[in-house]
């Protein structure tokens, strides 16, 4: 019996904020794989090395996380006035399947700075010292993300003393604005799917006593469901462990997700969520509270305007979702949200808030038209770093 030999596509390995993944130049895959469909996603599944029922992907580029299990495709932008188009696949760790519903926040750093590497950034437009200015097209949620890298010697910076928690060691801080992050593609135009800032979620007895749960649903920077801590029988200090050693609570996790899913319009049956695993996130949000952070680090109460935790593809993320942080900025700044009561309520452009890892400061700049809440832009910054270059190899029958 013959076998296929293996082929070899270029690819670059980057840490993008808290995250890690796999990237590639549309002009440089298999051709079959220039286009969506069953072959692209056969081969991301078989480059991270799912669906793996062992749950470690020794076989394969990802981490067995959801931080880093991510191929990214990036191109000459089809937008105006855009230098890149960003396409985002979240491979699923155990079952087989590549979910496209939504971006990536902390890899939207590094398709900035890829862009520039990869050359698909007009020279022009890259100064020999100082900061270039990437305007990305992010394909899958159809939104602009501007990256603000810095650049030394015409070329991307990437070490420097810029210290993001949940990321070990230091390196160049890139700025990023998310432009109009409300997600209105998914709801039609409301950034608040339901029409509410908070709703009574109907969910299982087994979640919330009462079969109901007070949430607030919103779709900016990614379709999120917030509840509070308290109402689930948590703290909000928990880390990644706590949760994910707990397959109840993942459950009951899930649950919710599946109930908010459905609420958000973003499914017609529950059966739906599974294959869409990577929206709407979970998040749980409490006041302020001392802790101690994954690396050990006592996260004072008087750093932080509230604590919130997050489950990315069913699992405690060990830091902060980039689009998630979009999420909770620009709810912490809409008085009434669950997000904005446990901060302390009011008016507010800016949020600190404690993950897992530590904590991170995300802006949003929110207002009311015609009675309904808007948010033209939220900033954060983030790092990236090219951890090696070159090919990755698949078996030549593998899509």
């Amino acid at each position: 019996m013959a076998f296929a030999p293996q082929i070899k596509i270029p690819a670059t390995y980057i840490r993008g904020g808290t995250s890690k993944g796999v990237f590639f130049r549309l002009q440089d895959l298999p051709a079959s794989c220039q286009q969506p469909g069953e072959a692209r996603d056969k081969l991301f599944m078989r480059i991270i090395g799912s669906p793996d029922p062992y749950g470690a992907h020794i076989d394969g580029m990802g981490g067995a996380t959801s931080s880093t299990s991510k191929c990214v495709i990036l191109s000459k932008s089809s937008q105006p006035d855009h230098d890149v188009d960003y396409l985002y696949g979240q491979v699923s760790i155990d079952k087989p399947f590549v979910d496209w519903s939504g971006n990536c926040g902390n890899l939207s750093t590094a398709a900035g700075t890829f862009a520039i590497h990869a050359g698909l950034v007009d020279p022009s437009r890259i100064p020999q010292n100082g900061t270039a200015v990437v305007r990305v097209w992010q394909a899958n949620i159809q939104k602009t993300i501007i990256a603000h890298v810095p650049v030394t010697n015409g070329q991307v910076q990437e070490t420097g003393d810029f210290e993001l928690d949940g990321v070990t060691f230091p390196a160049a801080e890139i700025v990023l604005e998310f432009m109009d992050p409300s997600d209105d593609s998914e709801d039609g135009g409301s950034m608040f799917p339901t029409g509410n800032l908070v709703d009574d979620l109907e969910v299982p007895e087994s979640v919330a006593k009462g079969g109901t749960l007070k949430a607030t649903m919103i779709t900016a920077g990614i379709p999120t469901v917030f509840v509070n801590a308290k109402d689930i029988g948590y703290t909000g200090t928990e880390l990644r462990e706590q949760i994910n050693a707990d397959p109840e609570a993942l459950k009951r996790f899930e649950a919710i997700r599946v109930a908010g899913a459905l609420r958000m319009g973003l499914i017609k049956t529950p059966e739906e969520a599974a294959t869409r695993q990577h929206t709407p996130k979970i998040a749980f949000v409490a006041p302020p509270s001392t802790y101690k952070a994954s690396s050990g680090k006592t996260i004072d109460a008087g750093e932080i305007d509230l604590l919130v935790r997050a489950l990315s593809m069913g699992k405690l993320h060990h830091a902060m979702m980039g689009t998630a942080a979009v999420a909770i900025g620009t709810a912490a700044a809409i008085p009434g949200t669950l997000v904005n009561q446990a901060a302390g309520g009011g008016e507010r452009e800016a949020v600190r808030f404690g993950h897992p890892s530590g904590t991170l400061r995300v802006g949003a700049q929110a207002k009311q038209v015609n009675g309904q809440w808007t948010v033209t832009k939220a900033i954060m910054s983030r790092s990236a770093r090219i951890l090696m270059e070159g090919w990755v190899r698949v078996p030549g029958d593998a899509f």
